[in-house]
């Protein structure tokens, strides 16, 4: 029997663009595995250029309320994980971490990697007095909904996503059809003629 290799996890740094790149990647390829219903999430895998994922992971390393993990295995990353630091509403000071885009290398899954990173988590969740540790994770992905929900993660809110110009479309033909809109387009139009005629 093969003994496990040691995990080493770490922050993230620039130079890790390329290979968390191909993490993703492979990670999103995986999906694919799912069937159909996988289809949201693949919809909203995008993959960057090396010098994108670079300015993103400077981007998030001047956020000071996020860490980024990464974990390695014979100096290759296999896995990572984002950790922010929020409250749990806007109103209390009752502090909350929350864990997203765990993503573990398809090939190194059932090796305790997840567990590792989210050992470092809840560390870091005690250091900071958290009270809640918080994960957010794809809708469709089996493994690591199956995964939290082992660990004693339960739902407690759903996350739901729309791009920014279809929101702003669908806001728009609502107020253009609201009550309050067809009056003040009418006014309007009745103004118009007004000053057609007089003009």
């Amino acid at each position: 029997m093969a003994l496990r290799q040691p995990v080493e996890i770490r922050d993230v740094e620039v130079d890790d663009a390329s290979a968390l790149i191909a993490l993703w990647a492979a990670c999103a390829d995986a999906v694919t595995d799912e069937g159909s219903e996988a289809y949201t999430q693949q919809a909203l895998w995008r993959c960057p250029t090396e010098a994108e994922a670079r300015e993103a992971i400077e981007f998030n390393a001047r956020e000071h309320r996020r860490r980024f993990f990464v974990a390695l295995v014979g100096g290759e990353i296999v896995a990572a994980a984002t950790a922010d630091l929020a409250t749990l509403n806007p109103i209390t000071m009752s502090k909350v971490m929350i864990v997203s885009d765990l993503q573990v290398r398809p090939t190194h899954r059932r090796r305790s990697i997840a567990s590792g990173l989210l050992a470092v988590v809840a560390a870091h969740a005690e250091e900071q007095d958290c009270e809640l540790v918080l994960a957010s994770s794809a809708a469709h992905a089996r493994e690591p909904n199956r995964y939290l929900t082992k660990l004693g993660f339960n739902q407690i809110a759903v996350l739901r996503a729309i791009p920014v110009g279809k929101l702003n479309a669908r806001l728009a033909a609502k107020a253009a059809g609201s009550r309050e809109t067809g009056r003040l387009l009418a006014v309007r139009r009745s103004l118009r003629r007004r000053a057609a005629v007089r003009g």
